[in-house]
């Protein structure tokens, strides 16, 4: 087996490179939700990080391991909206010019908020082209680095940031839940907590229509599937890493899926219970603990809300409307 591609001391490394930088996002709970599950529920809230996504993690320390030469090429990432913006802030933090692959039908608030941020937008069709040869044509145009979303040391090590937070706020835990796209969050998250909560077992959760994940895991070698059709666009990945895969089958201990209706209902209930503004793949890990899907029963289970950047129109209309 080949060594896996971060460990906890490069979790540890990012933290501290990312401190002052990425805020140290608040943990809270639901006593009700406590009662109606018989467990003690912790909920790590990204939607309040930089940019409004975990995503800020890796991508600045990502940024931050460049050479001076590097980032005064630039970088280029392609993403649906978190990633996008997470690398666009990062970069002009650090004095990097920033050119981002979306695709046309990402989210308005997303697309504005890359550009806010200082990045440059280019639109691609995602069921018709290859975001991955878009991004890698225009850095070898511009001579940039190209910093994929999830399949990517440095993302991987600062997305496990997160949960190494988590764990230093609540104390050892049984259960730690994280969504589940490319894999960077759930690889970091699994390698975070089996250092500090070896007896821990770590979910991830995919949307119901993109369980290339779950596939995977159940095959032994990384299944690819067509571009789910899914509210979860953070989730719309169509095959894992080659780097999150190999951690992610060692050290985590299933893959569910939940329905767009159940992120529905996670959104609103976060809502009205929290006064959380949490966006559909944010909702991933909730959904799963509130329906059932984890046996939580009696034990203490920490769960990463991954982002909160929800269409205003769009976030409205699932709480009046539905899915």
């Amino acid at each position: 087996m080949p060594e896996p591609a971060i460990g906890f001391e490069d979790v540890v490394a990012a933290a501290d490179r990312i401190a002052g930088a990425a805020v140290r996002t608040p943990v809270l709970t639901s006593p009700r939700l406590d009662d109606e599950l018989g467990a003690r529920v912790y909920f790590k809230c990204e939607n309040l990080q930089l940019v409004g996504a975990f995503k800020f993690r890796g991508a600045y320390n990502a940024i931050a391991r460049l050479s001076p030469q590097q980032r005064s090429r630039g970088v280029v990432a392609y993403s649906s909206g978190n990633h996008a913006q997470a690398i666009a802030l990062a970069a002009t933090m650090q004095g990097a010019r920033s050119t981002i692959v979306m695709p046309t039908d990402a989210p308005r608030l997303k697309r504005a908020a890359t550009e806010r941020y200082g990045a440059t937008v280019v639109e691609y069709d995602r069921y018709a082209e290859d975001r991955i040869a878009v991004a890698q044509r225009i850095a070898d145009e511009q001579g940039a680095t190209v910093i994929p979303p999830y399949d990517h040391a440095d993302v991987m090590a600062g997305q496990g940031t997160a949960a190494k937070e988590l764990l230093e706020q609540t104390g050892p835990l049984d259960v730690v839940v994280a969504p589940l796209g490319g894999g960077g969050l759930l690889s970091g998250t699994a390698v975070a907590t089996r250092a500090l909560a070896p007896d821990a077992a770590v979910y991830g959760v995919e949307p119901a229509a993109g369980d290339d994940g779950r596939r995977s895991l159940a095959a032994g070698r990384i299944v690819t599937i067509d571009t789910p059709r899914t509210i979860a666009d953070g989730a719309q990945t169509q095959f894992l890493g080659a780097l999150t895969f190999p951690v992610l089958r060692a050290l985590v201990a299933d893959v569910v899926t939940v329905p767009d209706e159940s992120l529905v209902q996670t959104m609103r209930w976060f809502f009205e219970n929290l006064k959380l503004v949490v966006e559909p793949t944010g909702c991933l890990a909730a959904a799963a603990v509130r329906d059932g899907l984890i046996d939580v029963r009696g034990k203490r289970v920490g769960v990463i809300v991954s982002g909160g950047n929800a269409d205003p129109a769009a976030f409205a209309g699932y709480l009046t409307g539905g899915a």
